[in-house]
């Protein structure tokens, strides 16, 4: 696939007008990271930003950077492209960044990371798993899983778990490019399964009444209702199926994929279907280290959204030791380190909460293990996902 080249006049243009030099040493390595801490979006944000202090305070623990510690610096990017836009655009001229983990959101993504691409700033994308993102630029790359690969799973599991499943229903948040996104290979799945679309239905993520969605899916008598959405939205829907009389088997997407949700269709959230990127299970030394960790400072597992941005900071600051092996870091020119740090990110393999990952040529993950989990509701505020095999 062909990936975007900015000619050498105008990079330097984008270079000036975002205030950068080439003469600015490096003092202090601070990576970025931009992520929804409001909105909507913040059911999911918020485990990011778990994550990604955790793999401060934890790495800064363990070494830093060959015996240098590192910092973050958190911008909030709301829920839209605007917000994404400008914390992005604070992180590489106010904050001066390395490197950027986020967005939240694949729509925020597709709106911010060319801003990183034209400046030549490396950016791991820790949720953003909607088809291109990778292709955004050279300078573009995830540790979160295509939908494309995670996504078939969930489908395949609620199969194995009810083989009578013949009618299937799916809503996606239209408004939503991850979730459009999601929605095209779940309803390629149930076509490729043998399974029949009965309806599709539509709606925003900012809605809150879905009484005309599920009366659709109601009138269609089927057997597995499946939602791509986020956690505010996704949450409310599953409750009012539920309310209404829906008793089968609900799928939901990656948007869903948090314990932020339980405290919105509560213990109707039960029986939930999600497949999942990250299991507190996974054999990996890497990952035993991070969940005893987790578990000692926060009495619970790691969800997928805190392992994927811990994992981001990770392979970031292992790249960071990797090149100060070879040069001092402190000797490099900022612009030239963003650059050396995008080459070494590509090139390295990394032994991660995630398993061991590592990125094509055009930045996408190679992850080789996925799990798929069911929500299991202890009362009206506590659960937990229970993982299948």
């Amino acid at each position: 696939m062909i990936r975007t080249r900015i000619p050498a006049v105008l990079g330097a243009a984008l270079t000036l007008s975002l205030g950068l030099t080439h003469a600015q040493k490096v003092d202090t390595i601070v990576i970025g990271v931009a992520v929804a801490q409001t909105s909507n979006t913040a059911l999911l944000g918020q485990e990011q930003v778990i994550g990604a202090r955790f793999a401060e305070k934890f790495l800064n623990g363990r070494g830093g950077i060959n015996g240098t510690p590192f910092k973050l610096a958190l911008q909030d990017t709301g829920g839209d492209e605007a917000g994404a836009i400008n914390a992005f655009q604070n992180l590489i001229t106010k904050d001066r960044v390395v490197g950027i983990v986020g967005p939240t959101l694949s729509q925020q993504a597709f709106a911010s990371d060319p801003i990183a691409e034209r400046a030549k700033v490396p950016v791991l994308g820790p949720s953003n798993t909607a088809k291109g993102i990778p292709q955004i630029g050279d300078f573009i790359a995830r540790v979160s899983a295509p939908v494309a690969v995670v996504a078939p799973n969930a489908v395949r599991q609620a199969l194995k778990l009810d083989p009578k499943i013949k009618e299937v229903a799916v809503l996606y948040a239209q408004n939503d490019a991850f979730s459009t996104s999601e929605t095209g290979t779940f309803q390629q799945t149930v076509k490729d399964q043998g399974l029949t679309l009965s309806t599709v239905q539509r709606f925003q993520t900012t809605d809150t009444d879905f009484t005309t969605q599920v009366q659709a899916v109601l009138n269609a008598r089927v057997d597995l209702v499946i939602i791509s959405g986020l956690a505010a939205d996704g949450g409310n829907l599953v409750k009012q199926l539920r309310q209404l009389g829906y008793k089968g088997l609900i799928i939901g997407g990656n948007g869903l994929n948090t314990s932020n949700m339980f405290p919105v269709c509560q213990k109707l959230c039960d029986g939930v279907i999600i497949a999942q990127a990250y299991s507190p299970a996974q054999a990996s030394a890497a990952n035993q280290v991070f969940v005893k960790e987790y578990r000692a400072q926060y009495k619970k597992d790691p969800p997928q959204f805190a392992a994927q941005a811990y994992a981001g900071v990770q392979v970031m600051v292992e790249a960071l030791k990797a090149l100060d092996r070879k040069k001092k870091l402190s000797t490099y020119d900022l612009d030239d380190l963003r650059v050396a740090l995008n080459k070494q990110i590509l090139a390295g393999k990394y032994n991660t909460p995630l398993g061991t990952i590592s990125f094509d040529k055009e930045g996408e993950l190679i992850q080789k293990e996925f799990y798929v989990a069911q929500i299991r509701m202890k009362d009206a505020k506590n659960g937990s996902f229970v993982y299948l095999k």
